[in-house]
């Protein structure tokens, strides 16, 4: 398994953002939901060895997240939800400010390998800042892959993108989850059916859903993802 995580805990004074998690992630991509402060975003973090956790294990390609982090990190590509760009450099130069600190010897095909997937070759020469919303997400997921990463950590990815870009950028992740464990963190449902075998739904901290996405409908009677998603996160929806 790429990802595995048992009863990964974290605590922020009383309050448990994650309570003693468990769950495998290999190949494909795995769709991980919850409602806003489910624990989604604090899991990630943990993953990518950003923040530690209080108690539990999480293994990235076999490292340890807190033992092992540099290797975690050669192994893993994150594009956190508000990602964070530096604004005066130029496209081209901010990748290879990256490939710089993955030490990459002799990147430049790489970066134009990495341009191309992720369409931004009309805009390569512009400032970040110069760019749309859209562009800079298409930045923010060119930066998480160009090491080439075994696993990637998306979180809300097509944020403020729109119809086309929103295209675009699900093909690339469905392309890129046929050779690598992604975990996409959305709150569009539409996405999660478009691009993802496997479901994970958190509530309050806790996992409350674990399955292949066919399987989860049908264990809930054959309801849409979005009717699945409101029972198992909201108690008064049957009430």
């Amino acid at each position: 398994m790429s990802i595995r995580v048992s009863a990964l805990t974290k605590v922020y004074g009383s309050q448990k953002a994650v309570d003693s998690i468990s769950f495998t992630a290999d190949k494909g991509v795995l769709g991980f939901l919850g409602p806003n402060g489910a624990g989604k975003s604090t899991t990630m973090k943990i993953l990518t060895g950003f923040i530690p956790q209080t108690s539990g294990t999480a293994e990235v390609c076999g490292f340890d997240v807190s033992k092992q982090s540099l290797e975690v990190r050669r192994h893993i590509g994150y594009l956190p939800e508000n990602n964070p760009l530096y604004l005066d450099m130029y496209v081209k130069e901010s990748l290879g400010f990256i490939a710089g600190i993955h030490k990459m010897v002799s990147p430049q095909q790489r970066i134009s390998e990495v341009i191309e997937q992720t369409g931004l070759g009309v805009e390569q020469h512009k400032k970040i800042g110069q760019l749309s919303k859209g562009y800079r997400q298409r930045v923010g997921l060119a930066q998480a892959i160009l090491h080439n990463p075994e696993v990637l950590i998306l979180d809300e990815p097509t944020t403020g993108l729109d119809p086309n870009q929103l295209i675009g950028i699900r093909q690339l992740i469905t392309e890129l989850g046929k050779s690598k464990t992604i975990i996409l963190s959305t709150h569009i449902m539409q996405e999660v059916e478009a691009v993802c075998n496997k479901v994970i739904i958190i509530n309050k901290g806790k996992i409350v859903a674990d399955n292949n996405l066919q399987a989860l409908k049908e264990q809930n009677g054959n309801s849409s993802l979005e009717d699945v998603f409101i029972k198992l996160t909201n108690s008064n929806f049957y009430s």
